[in-house]
């Protein structure tokens, strides 16, 4: 044998290999958390049938809201007897929003907060309303239009 058939075989360096990684990784975070909307998120309403009900009056705080995963909606009621719906997938990613606090609903993702009036943004990232959801009130009853 020879000392040139001997040779180590040899590959990226360490420092390359973090590197390398470490770009990786923050491509995959700038990735997930953009800076701003993208057209590529669905944050339309719901895909149930006019005249699901959804909830009964009493389920619904004044102050406050609920929030339902199928379909995709938000019932609020800012005001005492006044109701209000909204998509509950944030304009901003996609996300589904899960709570309701302080006359906010709030997206646990990027943390954006949309007023439960009019569904209006409060906080950003997001820079789009909610999504109205036409809803009926019909006595005790909270229906899809």
């Amino acid at each position: 044998m020879t000392s040139e058939s001997l040779q180590p075989v040899t590959g990226p360096s360490r420092r390359t290999v973090v590197a390398t990684v470490g770009a990786a990784g923050i491509a995959v975070a700038l990735t997930a958390c953009g800076s701003g909307d993208s057209g590529d998120k669905d944050t339309s309403g719901p895909a149930a049938a006019p005249g699901t009900v959804l909830a009964k009056t009493s389920e619904i705080p004044e102050g406050g809201g609920k929030i339902f995963t199928d379909p995709a909606v938000v019932v609020t009621q800012p005001t005492a007897g006044t109701f209000k719906a909204f998509s509950s997938k944030c304009t901003h990613k996609g996300c589904p929003v899960t709570s309701i606090a302080n006359g906010v609903i709030v997206c646990p993702c990027h943390h954006s907060e949309f007023s439960i009036e009019d569904g209006s943004v409060k906080h950003v990232p997001a820079t789009s309303p909610l999504a109205a959801v036409e809803i009926t009130v019909s006595g005790e009853e909270i229906k899809l239009a």
